[in-house]
């Protein structure tokens, strides 16, 4: 499992009841992060802050993460201003503790005695938003950033959705006021002129997502000896829990089978734990928790994986639930930073809403197995001796030689297929 020091998590680890100021860090936001921009703070000197409050939105290359703090007490000074950009493990601000209170131990969080709130539970706390001001005749509230971000590319805030407190424009929604051209370039409108951000001579989001995305995948293929197995798994079965389960159930809280492929991996890598971890140093490392990552591809190209942690822990409702937060948080350019800590052990990738009948994918360092599955589609199978068409999905497993060997990846794929022929598992 990848190490994880206090100032990887942005965590102080004094057990101690010591009112001296403590650095709030810099996070590692994932394994292949070693640098970001606070873009946005959401709270300033002399705020009162509280254990899980999401107080900053930070920018890395593949997508902006909002960062909690895992202990309460007064911004005593804001240490690192918006937009420059910071190696992981600097000091972004200090925090002074209020009485009784103290930091979780990275212990504590990794183990699970320190539960990390959900969205739903802790709401954070609203951006500073500046009085209202009056644009082409309409009252518009925005966040100071939002202002200045909007001022500089020449949009008008009273053309841009706000999703803030009240309406109010936060620079997140900025992200969604550019218009596109043929290629998919971000135009800005200033005055008459259109100006492409392509011109500008800085990457884009997209484009310097796309060059992290490569380094790593270039990294995969040349380093980690891998081999590929698939096996075609009939759900039918799966299907038709599936649908029971979810007939009570309005829209939004209904399951999809691509949670029920990620629990049925979850299960197989706690029962196969040699797939379950990091191959660091020339030697593997099991993974002490199963935290699967999920590759949630992005509508202006690339990717993310956010992870849930303790997947087998998790019932499949909870899953889900998992699954829309991040995946809705990643298609908008945001996520929390719950779901970006590193020490995933396994990645699932699933192209089935993309029509694609197999995927064979890229392990990704360190980690040493990735799982992904196809559309599920009708095909002839024999059942009993008897020919019948059924909903089939190919899962295909992508293993690392130096971890385990196919007779390993072999047990694992039929434990995959057995869990999802007999859904009552999971």
């Amino acid at each position: 499992m990848t190490d994880l020091s206090t100032t990887d998590l942005g965590v102080h680890s004094d057990r101690g009841e010591s009112a001296s100021a403590r650095p709030y860090a810099m996070p590692s936001l994932g394994s292949d992060m070693d640098e970001g921009a606070v873009v946005e703070w959401l709270v300033g000197v002399g705020d009162t802050v509280e254990r899980g409050q999401v107080v900053a939105r930070v920018e890395t290359e593949k997508s902006d993460i909002d960062i909690e703090i895992w202990y309460g007490g007064v911004v005593e000074e804001i240490v690192v201003p918006v937009n420059r950009v910071v190696p992981v493990g600097t000091t972004l601000m200090t925090v002074r503790p209020t009485t009784g209170d103290r930091a979780a131990s990275v212990d504590e969080m990794m183990s699970g005695d320190v539960e990390v709130p959900a969205e739903a539970t802790i709401a954070p706390r609203p951006p500073a938003v500046s009085p209202a001001c009056t644009e082409r005749g309409t009252t518009v509230r925005a966040s100071p950033l939002a202002r200045r971000l909007a001022d500089e590319r020449g949009v008008s805030l009273a053309d841009v959705r706000g999703t803030g407190p009240g309406g109010a424009v936060r620079a997140r929604d900025l992200d969604h006021a550019d218009d596109l051209d043929a290629d998919g370039v971000g135009l800005r409108q200033a005055g008459n002129e259109t100006v492409s951000s392509a011109s500008a001579g800085e990457p884009s989001r997209s484009d310097r997502m796309r060059r992290a995305i490569a380094q790593r995948m270039e990294q995969s293929n040349r380093e980690i000896p891998h081999y590929h197995l698939e096996q075609q798994v009939p759900v039918d079965a799966l299907l038709v829990r599936l649908s029971e389960h979810n007939a009570d159930l309005d829209v939004g809280s209904r399951v999809l089978p691509a949670a029920a492929f990620v629990r049925a991996v979850a299960i197989a890598a706690a029962r196969h734990r040699e797939f379950n971890g990091t191959w660091v140093d020339g030697t593997f490392r099991p993974g002490a928790r199963v935290n699967v990552s999920v590759a949630v591809s992005l509508r202006t190209g690339g990717l993310v994986t956010p992870t849930i942690q303790d997947a087998d822990q998790l019932s499949l409702d909870d899953v889900m639930a998992q699954m829309k937060e991040f995946t809705i948080a990643a298609r908008a350019g945001g996520l929390r930073s719950q779901f970006t800590l590193p020490g995933s052990t396994i990645t699932v990738t699933n192209l089935g809403d993309r029509g694609a009948d197999v995927v064979h994918g890229l392990i990704s360092p360190p980690e040493v197995a990735i799982v992904g599955f196809g559309r599920i589609a009708r095909r002839p199978w024999v059942v009993e001796g008897e020919v019948v068409a059924c909903e089939v999905v190919t899962v295909t497993l992508g293993a690392d030689h130096r971890a385990t060997d196919g007779a390993a990846g072999s047990r694992f794929l039929s434990t995959v297929a057995d869990v999802l022929e007999n859904p009552e598992r999971l």
